[in-house]
């Protein structure tokens, strides 16, 4: 699984041991020089960050963002990847913050739909832009999930197992190209395919197959019991879980749901899963449609986001020992917004290829 998983990523960080719309009334690449400038900017959002306990983060997007350009911002919050990949890609939207597999799949349907800036890792650059993808199982299960003192995932052929969405690149692409990448170099299964682990079924790969909505719905899956085993990555659950024990993000770590989480974990504090693979991943853009933000409006973005007042806005980025709920939290306090081309996702492209 690592041999496969390293060349077919090219330079990300392998660490794997067996990784209905609605509108809120909250209101980089080469620029298109034929877009006309209009009054309003839509920012669409994946339904990861569309729940209500992340509207305080969208509504300083929104300020910034209206700030920065003069218009009128509105946010549209989905409950479907597909709203958001559609949205963006057909024009509909002007601006989202998306997966990586997400906006590969957009900019295949319109090339004008680019990266504007990618979050850096703790170093403040792109060397260490990367969050995870986990798969785990309900604590007390993990050790099922072993060969020796180390973990593997063998013992997944056959239980019921959850993904994001079809579309996610962290709960769903990464962790196909994982399964595949482990289980391909074995006889019995040289000729899985990502197919064969769509859905499960009597003589299926999987007993059964799930799909959460949202990295936080696969999540919630496992801990109820739904799943044996999940696909979800670290960011998208970070506001609703603290690390119990183990390191972050490696195999044997263990989580905990904390108190006061918001939906949908709120009936399920205390709950506990623990890792039995992780996988690092590109991190995730905000993207931009060139053909519907003028060229004027995208050098004002661009600029927005990669200074200080971004960087340093608390609401963007939350301090390491903050208690709110966000999207970004800082570990080093180096944190950034980085602007990034659309050669620098090549690696999820070649995940499907």
């Amino acid at each position: 699984m690592k041999k496969m998983l390293l060349s077919t990523i090219l330079t990300l960080s392998l660490i794997t041991v067996a990784g209905c719309s609605s509108n809120d009334s909250e209101a980089s690449g080469a620029a298109d020089s034929t877009t006309k400038s209009k009054d309003t900017i839509t920012m669409v959002w994946y339904p990861n960050e569309s729940g209500a306990d992340l509207q305080a983060t969208r509504d300083e997007f929104s300020k910034l963002i209206g700030d920065a350009t003069g218009k009128k911002v509105i946010n549209q919050t989905t409950t479907d990847y597909i709203i958001a990949i559609e949205a963006i890609a057909n024009g509909n939207a002007d601006m989202s913050f998306m997966g990586p597999q997400g906006y590969v799949e957009a900019h295949a349907k319109n090339d004008k739909v680019l990266p504007l800036v990618v979050p850096s890792g703790e170093s403040g650059t792109l060397d260490d832009a990367l969050y995870y993808s986990w798969l785990s199982v309900k604590k007390g299960e993990e050790e099922a999930y072993k060969t020796g003192d180390k973990f593997a995932i063998d013992n997944i052929v056959g239980k019921k197992f959850s993904f994001v969405s079809n579309s996610s690149t962290s709960g769903f692409k990464v962790p196909v190209a994982g399964i595949l990448g482990y289980f391909g170099t074995q006889d019995k299964y040289k000729s899985l395919t990502s197919d064969d682990l769509l859905q499960g079924g009597k003589d299926e790969f999987f007993s059964e197959v799930l799909y959460g909505g949202s990295h936080q719905g696969s999540a919630v899956n496992l801990l109820t019991g739904k799943a044996d085993v999940a696909a979800f990555c670290d960011t998208c659950v970070a506001n609703y879980v603290d690390l119990e024990s183990g390191t972050d993000s490696k195999p044997g770590a263990v989580y905990k749901v904390k108190e006061g989480a918001a939906e949908p974990f709120n009936t399920l504090i205390g709950k506990e899963f623990s890792l039995i693979s992780t996988t690092a991943v590109l991190n995730s853009p905000i993207t931009i449609n060139t053909e519907t933000v003028s060229a004027e409006d995208q050098k004002k973005l661009e600029a927005l986001f990669i200074s200080d007042a971004v960087t340093k806005n608390t609401k963007i980025f939350l301090p390491k020992d903050s208690k709110e709920t966000g999207i970004f939290k800082q570990k080093s306090g180096n944190e950034k917004f980085l602007t990034v081309d659309d050669a620098w996702f090549n690696p999820i492209r070649e995940l499907t290829q």
